[in-house]
């Protein structure tokens, strides 16, 4: 069967909009984003468009637009095949039983059918097949785009089998004028929208698809376009902040969940009382920005105003009343606060270490202060490795678990760390522990910063090394997406601060420490974990190194040569990718190639001290004594981690190289040439991969 197109149809806007039950505002965007892109490239598979969509959102809907839905599919050309014509028909033309046979088949009469000429001349059957009508494709691709938007829970609701992230109330389906009768979820479609949940008390009609955004702003007091709200509330933020005198902090993330949250916005500024300010900032920040959705001020010195930005989901002619219960809610909630603060003040933190004892950590891996112990090993012992200031670290570790039995940070445990160097601090220990405490939760995200301080470096890596040895132990490894003691985000923790603090630790030291301080009689454990831990901390090298600009090929070669430290790895990648651009490194990878397919060739032992009288050519005589060169050259620029000049000497040997093999016959049939000439070829492979394993590497033209 071949297809071919045959007509250019009309075409109409298509719009397609699920009005839900409030959806959750951090993945509201995904959401759109996901149905917009499945529900396009069905329609593209079908042939009824192929342009790109704009998608809407807001707390209470999901909507596309399509331009240029074709009415219906194109018309297609069917053409089957039938018997050569030699074989259709005798010499007096009389049709055969083939021929007949293929009329039939095609449920035609024989003189329906076509001769074709060309190469071999056959029967063949063509016929138009009309295209099927949007009416009836648009809502089948509709369906399919629903189910395969990715809900992490979907909701069952009514009677129903039917399944989203949120109950479905009603669904808009329109081409261009034209309602498309459909049913989604069990619900039928039609050309009416709802609009803003207080302010529209009546239904949208919506009279073509082109003017739906529009018609839902002026009659529905909607903002579908989810940009557009984001645009206008950051707007207003400005101009509210501009007539306070205050510096506006908009967070983005912040921006995007309340810009999920409103379909009307309308921001108002509010205050609280100054006398709050005696509490830390970070706590006054976190009641607004994370428990309120506000946005907080500050003077030109960036210092905390006693006052904050609103966005409500609607402009109340009452707005003095609106400002008034914003701040109350605030002003009870930092109420709580300055209890928690005042209260949590009176105990010394060292007491609050004992309490961990009552916090449970993991059922295999024991309390919050089991934990806070390992740490404090672990922490010395990577102090020592370092040789850094142990009693100080010790310090820090014993106390940098020690908030979580806070009030505080009971109530606001995104405040963890923080609250216990604003503790720690009041408790008049040193600001350089306080300083660790609040760090060693660092980085808490992808992109975040790094601990800065010494004590906050090793307690952060001990921590995750901790979690890391202590989970894998107790047999519950990641798998798959299922990760939730964030164990990956702990692996990238480790190898971050490590690479980009610069820390010569070797990583299986490392898992062996942290082993090390789990003893036999406190914990039912598999100790045995220490490779599993490595290859899971190794695998986050690609995407580490990957972001960095590094190819896997050169991630593969420094992965092969053995070292498990990242600090050293990454030097060694460094000088890798540097490398490639010498113009020796293609012929050092081409001979080194050629080494290990003869050497994997070889039956002997290849690890055979050289003979040197046993050399008959004067190319033997020079590798031989390039490598006795370049070996004492190269040792010590290895031991010191000098990886870029112990290539370029590396690449020095390609004379001597290529001399060898113009000149020499390996694999000869005298038996004590050939053993001497392979062992020769070994040491020569050994000393090349001595960086890398270069022979991981693909060929690249070098630059210039």
């Amino acid at each position: 069967m071949r297809n071919k197109r045959k007509d250019v149809l009309s075409s109409a806007t298509l719009l397609v909009e699920l009005g839900t039950e409030e959806l959750p505002p951090v993945s509201l965007c995904h959401l759109a984003e996901s149905f917009a892109e499945s529900l396009s490239s069905l329609l593209s598979n079908v042939g009824l468009c192929d342009r790109k969509p704009k998608w809407f959102a807001t707390p209470r809907r999901l909507a596309i637009l399509i331009p240029e839905v074709s009415l219906k599919q194109p018309n297609t050309i069917s053409e089957k095949r039938g018997p050569a014509l030699s074989a259709a028909f005798t010499v007096d033309g009389v049709p055969t039983k083939a021929a007949l046979g293929f009329a039939k088949s095609c449920g035609v009469a024989l003189d329906k059918l076509k001769k074709i000429d060309g190469g071999e001349s056959r029967l063949v059957f063509r016929a138009q097949k009309p295209g099927e009508k949007a009416t009836v494709l648009v809502p089948q691709c509709i369906n399919e785009a629903v189910s395969t938007i990715p809900v992490a829970k979907r909701m069952r609701w009514g009677y129903e089998s039917a399944e989203f992230v949120r109950p479905i109330h009603w669904v808009v389906v329109m081409h261009g004028i034209s309602n498309i009768p459909c049913q989604v979820l069990g619900v039928d479609s039609q050309t009416k929208s709802q609009g803003h949940r207080f302010l529209c008390k009546n239904l949208v009609q919506i009279k073509s698809a082109e003017t739906y955004a529009e018609t839902l702003k002026r009659q529905g007091f909607v903002i579908a376009d989810f940009e557009e709200r984001r645009t206008m509330i950051r707007r207003q933020i400005i101009t509210l902040s501009n007539r306070a005198e205050a510096q506006p902090v908009i967070d983005d993330a912040l921006l995007q969940t309340v810009t999920g949250l409103v379909e009307w916005p309308h921001s108002l500024i509010g205050k609280f009382d100054p006398q709050f300010l005696k509490i830390p900032s970070e706590v006054l920040i976190s009641s607004m920005k994370d428990h309120q959705k506000f946005f907080h001020l500050t003077n030109q010195q960036g210092n905390l105003l006693p006052k904050f930005i609103a966005v409500s989901n609607i402009k109340s002619k009452k707005i003095g009343r609106v400002r008034a219960g914003n701040e109350r809610v605030l002003g009870a909630r930092l109420s709580d606060a300055k209890f928690f603060w005042d209260e949590d003040r009176k105990i010394p933190l060292t007491d609050w270490v004992e309490q961990l004892r009552e916090i449970s950590f993991h059922a295999r891996l024991g309390t919050l202060y089991q934990k806070t112990k390992r740490i404090e090993k672990l922490s010395v012992l990577i102090a020592k490795k370092l040789g850094w200031n142990q009693d100080r670290i010790a310090r820090s570790a014993l106390l940098c678990k020690a908030d979580l039995a806070s009030q505080m940070v009971a109530e606001f445990p995104e405040l963890q760390g923080t609250m216990g160097y604003h503790y720690s601090r009041e408790n008049g220990e040193l600001k350089e522990i306080s300083t660790a405490i609040a760090e060693h939760y660092l980085p808490k995200h992808a992109g975040d910063k790094l601990p800065a301080s010494r004590a906050g470096k090793i307690l952060a890596i001990a921590d995750r090394i901790d979690t890391l040895t202590g989970i894998f132990a107790a047999g519950e490894e990641p798998t798959g997406e299922r990760d939730p003691y964030a164990l990956r985000r702990a692996a990238f923790g480790v190898i971050r601060i490590l690479i980009e603090k610069r820390l010569a630790l070797d990583l299986v030291e490392l898992i062996s420490l942290s082993y090390s301080t789990f003893s036999e009689s406190d914990y039912d454990i598999d100790k045995t974990k220490t490779l599993a831990v490595l290859q899971f901390i190794t695998d986050r090298y690609y995407s580490y190194f990957d972001a960095s600009g590094f190819t896997k090929d050169e991630i593969n070669s420094v992965l092969a040569a053995g070292t498990v430290a990242p600090m050293d790895f990454y030097k060694r990648l460094d000088a890798i990718s540097s490398f490639r651009n010498n113009p020796s490194a293609a012929s050092l990878l081409e001979a080194n190639k050629r080494i290990g397919n003869i050497l994997r060739k070889a039956d002997i032992d290849l690890f055979l001290d050289i003979d040197d009288t046993l050399f008959r050519h004067e190319a033997e005589t020079s590798l031989a004594r390039s490598l006795v060169e370049t070996t004492t050259t190269l040792s010590p620029l290895i031991q010191r981690g000098e990886y870029k000049k112990a290539l370029k000497q590396l690449a020095m040997l390609r004379k001597p190289i290529d001399q060898f093999f113009a000149d020499v016959m390996v694999l000869t049939d005298d038996v004590p040439l050939r053993k001497n000439r392979l062992a020769l070829l070994n040491q020569l492979r050994q000393l090349l991969n001595s960086v890398a394993d270069i022979s991981k590497l693909q060929p690249k033209t070098p630059k210039g």
